[in-house]
């Protein structure tokens, strides 16, 4: 029997040394780290080489359940999946989830549909944020670099028969972002 971690952070920027240093502590032999990740994805590279890595009689440590799958479906499936090939799973901050025992099963199921209902939450919350600043005016993104004066000098140069790519270069722009200044003039 091997404990092996898996690790996984939702963007590259997030630090994952909590979930390493916890996986670590708790015995992992191996962790495998997916960065900048979505838990929604099931081709998540790390997770892969981590699902090839185990073998029957193996413990796959997660810090969280979250950091193995975003949905109470996707998780189900996941832990029966590996439940299969006699794989258990036992996750660190919520230790009463631990698949080696039916009350660690029985559990799992329960704490996998509050793991769902605090994803949904998080998903429902920005969606009314974002519609509340839509509202007030705000849409979010970076902000445009295009200019009326750009937009003009784009145009000139187009006219005068200049190619997209030496017009972006000129500008210091992409090409599409010229393309998208010329249609927005002529549109």
């Amino acid at each position: 029997m091997a404990l092996i971690g898996y690790g996984r952070t939702s963007t590259p920027e997030q630090d994952a040394g909590v979930q390493l240093d916890a996986l670590t502590a708790a015995g992992a032999e191996r962790v495998f780290l997916d960065a900048g990740q979505s838990s929604r994805k099931r081709d998540r590279p790390e997770w892969i080489e981590c699902r090839k890595y185990l073998r029957a009689g193996d413990v796959l440590l997660v810090y969280r359940l979250d950091r193995l799958a975003g949905s109470t479906d996707m998780m189900i499936e996941l832990i029966h999946e590996l439940g299969e090939s006699g794989i258990h799973v036992r996750s660190l901050t919520e230790p009463e989830i631990d698949t080696t025992s039916p009350m660690g099963r029985a559990l799992f199921g329960m704490v996998a549909v509050f793991v769902q209902l605090r994803v949904d939450t998080i998903r429902q919350n920005t969606r009314d944020g974002l519609a509340r600043a839509r509202s007030h005016g705000r849409i979010g993104g970076r902000p445009s670099v295009q200019t009326p004066e750009m937009i003009a000098a784009a145009a000139a140069l187009r006219g005068g028969g200049a190619s997209f790519r030496r017009i972006a270069a000129q500008l210091n722009v992409s090409e599409a972002t010229v393309r998208r200044m010329l249609r927005a003039r002529d549109g």
